[in-house]
């Protein structure tokens, strides 16, 4: 018998390796075999999943004040997670920062640093930005864009949203007021043109385009591609091949409801498994009761508030989610 372990993080309590880890142990303690493979969807957490930063950088931050970013830069592949040099927490959440000024000026110098490295593949992670300015910062921030030319370069997405619709959608998260929304809409329509008109790309027309405040069209224009970020993780932790073979697979995430199922690591692990014929078992901290039930049961779904109450699942939830992976591994023993 062989177990995977692909979770995701547990946001505010526990990274995707602590998770995997712990079930792990739990498998250890059984006398089972598992292989540990933290995943992520391609947001805030991706670098930890891709093997952690192992360098920082001072950039500017998305205000204009200098930031200090990490990011991972192995064997000429550079992973730069976007929030960490113009993400919305660095200001302090929308309440604090300033929608229409915000840059993504940081993002931009962390790939030009890679590009001086010698950097061949290049992922920018998105998710979690203070930003609407369609890339701009970002694009002016390197030096020299043509040196991407020779760059796998990639960007994780997991957004369909257009270009254009970047404010529309996800301004008020940032901080934008109605009338800020209008002036950023238009601003990003003309960015559109402007990108066209410079690099021959119309971003306007790319699904996926207005993710991170239309940062992702911004780098589409400099040749970038938009994958699925739950797709482009698992192939890089080789989450396919760990699958393939296996009696089990174990998997989780801090909340599941029908978006898990919409590009995020529960419904992703569960789209490899089906077909490879490998159960499918969920830890999650919590469930909303609205889920669709057939997705549900799809994930094979506990609950660890359903079963320890909330402050216990918080304040210990390792230890949690090693009872429940126990729990699950015995029961797929005793049906052996």
């Amino acid at each position: 018998m062989h177990v995977v372990a692909a979770a995701d993080k547990f946001k505010g309590s526990a990274t995707a390796a602590a998770v995997c880890s712990a079930i792990g142990h739990a498998c250890w303690e059984l006398g089972v075999d598992c292989t540990e493979v933290p995943v992520a969807d391609g947001g805030e957490g991706t670098l930890d999943a891709l093997g952690g930063a192992n360098r920082s950088t001072l950039v500017t931050g998305p205000l204009g004040d200098p930031v200090t970013a990490e990011w991972r830069f192995h064997r000429g592949v550079a992973i730069i997670e976007m929030a960490k040099a113009s993400g919305l927490s660095l200001v302090g959440g929308a309440d604090n920062n300033d929608a229409v000024a915000a840059s993504t000026t940081g993002v931009g110098e962390l790939i030009d640093t890679a590009l001086d490295l010698g950097a061949q593949k290049i992922i920018v992670c998105l998710g979690g930005s203070a930003t609407t300015d369609g890339g701009l910062g970002a694009v002016r921030a390197i030096h020299s864009p043509a040196r991407l030319r020779g760059v796998d370069f990639l960007v994780a997405c997991d957004v369909d949203t257009l270009f254009t619709n970047a404010a529309k959608i996800f301004g008020a998260q940032k901080g934008a007021a109605p009338n800020q929304i209008k002036f950023l809409t238009g601003r990003l329509e003309r960015l559109q043109q402007m990108y066209q008109q410079q690099f021959g790309v119309d971003v306007g027309a790319i699904e996926g385009s207005g993710a991170a405040g239309g940062l992702a069209g911004g780098l589409c224009a400099l040749g970038a591609r938009l994958i699925p970020g739950f797709e482009l993780v698992a192939d890089e932790v080789g989450l396919y091949e760990a699958i393939r073979g296996s009696s089990l697979v174990i998997t989780g995430e801090g909340f599941l409801d029908d978006q898990s199922f919409a590009g995020k690591v529960v419904g992703g692990v569960c789209d490899i498994a089906k077909p490879a014929h490998v159960q499918v078992a969920t830890i999650c901290g919590d469930i909303d009761p609205e889920i669709d039930s057939s997705l549900l049961q799809q994930a094979n779904a506990v609950s660890l508030v359903a079963h320890y109450g909330a402050e216990i699942s918080m304040s210990r939830v390792l230890h949690c989610i090693e009872e429940q992976a126990t729990q699950i591994v015995q029961r797929l023993l005793a049906s052996s």
